[in-house]
C-alpha cells in the first residue's frame, strides 16, 4: 500500500482587545480535516482513493419569536471517509457506517471489515500479542462503494460544541438527528445525491439503521438503495429479561445449545443437529412458559431436562431458574466447573474469573479480547497513516451516553422493526441486507428471525429482505473464515441493490 499526505489545516484563536488587554476568545468551530492519497494494492487490482478523518461542525437552525436567527454550531461529528478516485458521482454508490452501543465509535465495521486497513486481531485460540498489527484489507467494501465512517456524539472525537448540553444527542431522536443530519450534509456537499446510498450499522446501529432509512426519507427526501444490518437490535424486548416477559426465553435456546457444542458438551453430534432441534423444541418452551403455574408436574420436569439437555446446564440449575434462564447469568454457569466464563458478544470465547460464585458473568472475555488491537489500531491509523492529530480521548466505547433516553416509548417495547416496515413499503427499491453470527450471545439469530417475522410488509416487500448466518458471534468479521465471506455478500449485495 503507498500513501501520500497532505496538510492539516488548523483552527485559529481569535483574539480581542479590552482596554489595555487582550482576551483570547475561543473561535467559532470549523471543520478539521485531513486528507490523504493512498494505494491499495489487491488481487483483484489496485484501489486508489482519497482518505479524508477529523472533525465536522453541525449547525441547528434557530428561529426564536417566529424570527429566524441563523444556523447555530451544535456537535462536532468525527468521520472518516474514502471515495475512489476518479469515479462518476452518478454511479459510484457511497455507504454511512456506524456501530451501536449505544456509546460505541465505528472502529469496528471499520477496521474490522469495511475500511482498506483492518485490525490483524487473531480469533479466539489465537489471539495477536501486543501491540497487535494492522494490514492491509483486501476485502475492503471499497471495491464495490465509498465510504463514510460516523461517530455519534460523545464516542470517537465527536463532542457536543462548548457550551452545549450532551443529553439532547443522547437518546433515540436526538441521535437519530444528528447522524442523519451528518449523512445529509456529507450527501450535500460531496455532490453525491445522484449516487446510490446505503447505510450499514452494526448492533445498536443497527437500531439505529432501522429507524434511520424511514428519516432520511421523511426528513429529507432521500431514498436508500439499500441497508445493510449487522447483528441488529430490532426488538429490546427480546433481547433483555423484562418483568413478567418470557418472549427471550426460548429466543435465546438455539443460541445455548450452539454454545454447549462449541464447547464440547454435546460430544459428536453434528452442530446443524442440535440448533434444530433447539429451534424445534423452541415452541414447546414458549408454550411452557406462557401457561406458567397451570403446567403440570410432569411437563414441567420434562421441560427442565430438556432445557439442560440441549444447553448444557445442570438439571437443578434450571429448575431453581424457574426455565427462565437470563443470558449473563448462563455466560457464568456454563463452564463454571472448568473455572471459566464465556463471551458474550461471542460465545466461542472464554476467560478466568476471579472466583466462581458470581451469579451473572463477571465481564466479557470478547471484548476484553478486542478492545486492545481495535484501540492501538486506531490510534495508530489515524495519526500515523491518516495524518490527523487530536489529543482529547478518543472513545471507543463511551459510558458517557448513558442513561440513554427511550422517552419515545414509554409504556411500550423499544422496536424499530415497524419503522424499517415503513422505509420498505414507502421506497419499492429498498434492499435489506441482515448478517446474523451463530455464537452471537447478545442479539442471537432466532431473536433477529422474530423481529423480521413480525414486520407487516407485503410478501413481495419481504422479498427484498435477504438474510445470512455465519460461524461467528456479534462482531462476525473476527473470525476469519467469515470475515472473506461476509465481505463477499456485502460488496455482491452493494453491487446487486445499486443495479450496477
Amino acid at each position: 500500500m503507498t500513501d501520500e499526505k497532505s496538510t492539516s489545516t488548523d483552527r485559529p484563536e481569535a483574539t480581542t482587545a479590552s482596554g489595555d488587554e487582550k482576551k483570547a476568545v475561543r473561535a467559532e468551530p470549523a471543520d478539521d480535516l485531513v486528507t490523504t492519497h493512498h494505494t491499495l494494492h489487491t488481487p483483484d487490482g489496485d484501489l486508489t482513493y482519497t482518505a479524508t478523518t477529523g472533525r465536522v461542525v453541525l449547525r441547528q437552525e434557530v428561529v426564536t419569536d417566529e424570527r429566524y436567527d441563523g444556523r447555530r454550531p451544535k456537535a462536532e461529528m468525527s468521520v472518516t471517509y474514502y471515495t475512489l478516485d476518479g469515479a462518476d458521482v452518478t454511479t459510484r454508490p457511497v455507504t454511512f457506517a456506524f456501530n451501536g452501543g449505544p456509546g460505541s465509535s465505528s472502529v469496528w465495521l471499520h477496521l474490522g471489515v469495511l475500511g482498506p486497513r483492518r485490525v490483524d486481531s487473531g480469533d479466539v485460540g489465537a489471539l495477536t500479542a501486543p501491540p497487535y498489527g494492522l494490514v492491509d484489507n483486501h476485502e475492503t467494501l471499497l471495491h464495490a462503494s465509498d465510504l463514510v465512517f460516523i461517530d455519534p456524539v460523545s464516542t470517537g472525537w465527536s463532542r457536543a460544541t462548548e457550551g452545549e448540553q450532551t443529553a439532547p444527542f443522547h437518546g433515540f431522536t436526538g441521535d437519530i438527528e444528528s447522524v442523519g443530519e451528518v449523512i445529509r450534509l456529507w450527501t450535500s456537499r460531496n455532490d453525491r445525491w445522484m449516487s446510490p446510498k446505503f447505510l450499514i450499522g452494526e448492533s445498536y446501529g443497527g437500531t439505529r439503521g432501522a429507524a434511520l432509512a424511514e428519516y432520511l426519507q421523511n426528513r429529507f427526501g432521500m431514498f436508500l438503495n439499500g441497508v445493510m444490518l449487522i447483528a441488529p437490535a430490532f426488538n429490546l424486548e427480546a433481547l433483555f429479561d423484562a418483568e413478567r416477559s418470557n418472549l427471550p426465553h426460548p429466543l435465546f435456546l438455539p443460541l445455548y445449545a450452539a454454545t454447549a457444542h462449541y464447547h464440547g458438551l454435546h460430544g459428536d453430534r453434528p452442530l446443524d443437529e442440535v440448533v434444530a432441534e433447539a429451534r424445534d423444541w423452541a415452541e414447546t418452551y414458549a408454550s411452557v412458559l406462557a401457561r406458567g403455574a397451570r403446567v403440570p408436574d410432569d411437563e414441567r420436569a420434562a421441560a427442565v431436562s430438556r432445557i439442560a439437555a440441549l444447553t448444557g446446564l445442570d438439571e437443578d440449575w434450571v429448575d431453581r431458574a424457574n426455565l427462565r434462564l437470563e443470558h449473563t447469568r448462563v455466560y457464568a454457569e456454563l463452564l463454571r466447573s472448568r473455572r471459566l466464563v464465556t463471551g458474550r458478544l461471542d460465545t466461542r470465547f472464554t476467560g478466568p474469573a476471579d472466583h466462581y460464585i458470581h451469579e451473572q458473568m463477571p465481564y466479557d472475555p470478547f471484548i476484553t479480547a478486542i478492545s486492545g488491537p481495535y484501540t492501538a489500531a486506531l490510534h495508530h491509523y489515524l495519526r500515523g497513516e491518516l495524518g490527523y492529530e487530536h489529543d482529547a480521548v478518543y472513545e471507543v466505547l463511551s459510558r458517557h451516553v448513558h442513561p440513554w433516553s427511550f422517552k419515545e416509548f414509554e409504556g411500550k417495547a423499544v422496536d424499530v422493526a415497524d419503522k424499517l416496515a415503513t422505509a420498505m413499503i414507502l421506497n419499492p427499491h429498498l434492499q435489506v441486507h441482515v448478517a446474523m453470527g451463530r455464537y452471537d450471545g447478545g442479539v442471537p439469530v432466532e431473536a433477529i428471525e422474530y423481529s423480521l417475522d413480525q414486520m407487516e410488509i407485503p410478501a413481495a416487500s419481504r422479498e427484498r429482505i435477504e438474510t445470512r448466518v455465519y460461524p461467528a458471534g456479534h462482531m462476525m468479521y473476527i473470525h476469519p473464515e467469515s470475515r472473506v465471506a461476509q465481505a463477499t455478500d456485502l460488496a455482491a449485495f452493494v453491487r446487486r441493490a445499486s443495479n450496477r
